[in-house]
């Protein structure tokens, strides 16, 4: 399997984000028939919200340490860190799509001056770093995931993982920003 993914690695990267990309444009849009998962209590629902912030910041940290390891040379805490980090994000994600196809997106409930000038352009710029992190966070992963750790000098996995890491890593702090407007100040 991982030999077939190695072959097409650019394939599968862009298969693979175009998938988790379309999954949660169809949570969202509620192309998801809600019928299709198990219902929770509303208590499960309200508490996922901060569940998910905690997994957010837990991910900001991995991801920050797992870059400081790689600058220090230490090759396997590098790769254990942003491994955990993409468990993190599933498991964030999961969550994150199981909210939004039972309950819905979140409204805002401030004022209209900070729902316009603050929670809108923040909310914006974090889905659009969210959207555009995945590919690169994608590849990165099949990258170190497929070869060797002396092959990957050869490939693309410092230069596509640096700007992944940065694009999650930023979408991740701005994710929690939108959390703080819109379920802790509002």
């Amino acid at each position: 399997m991982m030999a077939t993914v190695r072959r097409h690695l650019l394939i599968g990267s862009l298969g693979m984000s175009l998938l988790a990309i379309g999954t949660v444009f169809a949570a969202v849009l509620g192309v998801i028939p809600r019928t299709m998962l198990p219902t929770a209590p509303g208590v499960v629902l309200a508490v996922i919200p901060h569940v998910n912030a905690v997994l957010s910041t837990t991910a900001i940290v991995t991801i920050v340490l797992g870059v400081r390891a790689i600058r220090r040379g230490a090759v396997r805490r590098h790769r254990r860190l942003m491994l955990i980090t993409v468990v993190l994000f599933v498991a964030f994600l999961v969550l994150y799509l199981y909210k939004v196809i039972l309950a819905g997106p979140v409204s805002f409930g401030g004022p209209p001056g900070v729902y316009e000038r603050v929670y809108l352009p923040v909310l914006a710029v974090h889905i659009i770093l969210a959207v555009v992190c995945i590919p690169f966070v994608v590849h990165a992963l099949l990258l170190g995931l497929t070869h060797e750790v002396r092959e990957l000098y050869q490939t693309r996995h410092q230069l596509v993982g640096r700007i992944g890491a940065t694009l999650w890593l930023i979408s991740f702090a701005l994710g929690n920003v939108v959390y703080l407007l819109a379920y802790i100040l509002y």
